[in-house]
């Protein structure tokens, strides 16, 4: 291989390298989810899409697992994920669980109260989204906002 072709190539290699290390360092995510619900298995295959191996787990008893996991009553929806130490309740995206991972904040987790139109796994036929916000809480059940989609 020439010089000159080597030196073109070396930056695509290590991007590449980056790249793979970054997806095999996504922890699994451990998602429990209420018996029946097809929603929550859309919502596991927004998280593989994004790069997160996933373990789900059907839960009879859900309400005591988001219970023990600090989830706030008015925040429970349908499906809880335990990933990298943090919970994440409902509808989350990705891009906002992979940035809780990325900069730890001082947080129990994050989560998306109801079942909002157009987030992820709750995409609508006719495209319809609506505006939503992504609550983060603590293990006290203090809340505030987090970002709004």
């Amino acid at each position: 291989m020439s010089y000159r072709l080597s030196r073109l190539l070396a930056p695509l290699a290590l991007l590449t390298a980056v790249s793979t290390a970054q997806a095999q360092a996504l922890p699994t995510a451990v998602v429990h989810e209420q018996p029946g619900c097809g929603c929550c298995h859309l919502w596991v295959d927004h998280l593989k899409s994004s790069g997160f191996s996933t373990q789900a787990k059907v839960e009879p008893e859900i309400w005591q697992k988001k219970q023990r996991l600090g989830v706030p009553q008015q925040l429970a929806s349908c499906h809880t994920a335990e990933i990298g130490g943090y919970v994440f309740e409902g509808h989350v995206p990705a891009d906002l669980v992979k940035q809780v991972l990325r900069d730890k904040p001082a947080i129990r987790g994050l989560a998306v109260p109801g079942m909002p139109a157009g987030s992820p796994g709750m995409e609508m036929p006719d495209g319809r989204k609506d505006r939503y916000q992504v609550i983060a809480f603590d293990r006290n059940g203090k809340t505030r906002v987090y970002a709004t989609r």
